[in-house]
């Protein structure tokens, strides 16, 4: 091989192997600096959901980060934590209420960030629309007032079925379920066992029985009981 050949290998071998050693060198800090700021944008995100009004806690409200299909949902204390990166769009939903956006700032300090998001109750989708109209006269007014037929409320219905005659009457017409049965069959069951082997008392003989018959027909007790029925 000539000498000039020879040269000009070696001196190409040699770009090519400084060439190799500048990309070893440059690609990976390249590659840790992308990291660096990746990991810089990078904030663990941790928050609560409340109502406006009252301050109470919204267990179940989804957080969703806008243009992503990744969120969470809010705990029984309405905390929730989610990691997102700087600038992102926060998506706030909850049945009722108003949804709300918000975006992370791009400026925050270090990889931690607390929100506290309000949401307002959204009166649109429960309130109907209530059209009010005068009547044409006040006695018209009186008489549809008075002829109005209010229905019974929760509390007024209640009280109703709590009323004392309304539970007599039903004692008296509904029948008894599968435990007063139970209950009456082993009372029964233990009456007739107490006396097996023998004859059960007849209270007909009984002078102290008829002690109490005399004096509850002294007293009225079966006058009072005919009138009542």
């Amino acid at each position: 091989m000539p000498v000039q050949s020879a040269k000009y290998y070696m001196t190409k071998r040699l770009l090519k192997f400084c060439l190799l050693l500048l990309m070893i060198g440059i690609i990976p800090a390249r590659t840790y600096a992308q990291f660096e700021n990746f990991k810089d944008s990078v904030v663990q995100l941790i928050g609560v959901v409340m109502s406006a009004d009252s301050l109470k806690a919204l267990p179940g409200a989804t957080v969703m980060v806008k243009g992503e299909r990744r969120g969470v949902v809010a705990n029984d204390q309405g905390v929730f934590s989610i990691v997102v990166l700087k600038g992102d769009v926060l998506q706030f939903s909850f049945v009722g209420y108003t949804d709300v956006e918000k975006k992370i700032p791009a400026d925050i300090v270090g990889n931690q960030y607390s929100l506290l998001q309000l949401m307002a109750i959204d009166t649109n989708k429960f309130i109907p629309t209530l059209v009010l109209q005068a009547r044409p006269t006040r006695e018209q007014f009186e008489r549809d007032f008075v002829d109005r037929n209010f229905k019974d409320d929760a509390m007024a219905i209640a009280m109703k079925n709590n009323d004392e005659k309304t539970l007599k009457r039903l004692m008296k017409t509904l029948p008894r379920n599968a435990q007063e049965m139970t209950n009456y069959n082993l009372t029964q069951q233990a009456k007739s066992m107490y006396y097996t082997g023998q004859a059960p008392p007849q209270n007909i003989f009984n002078p102290f029985a008829w002690n109490e018959f005399i004096k509850a027909w002294k007293r009225g007790d079966f006058k009072n009981n005919s009138d009542n029925n």
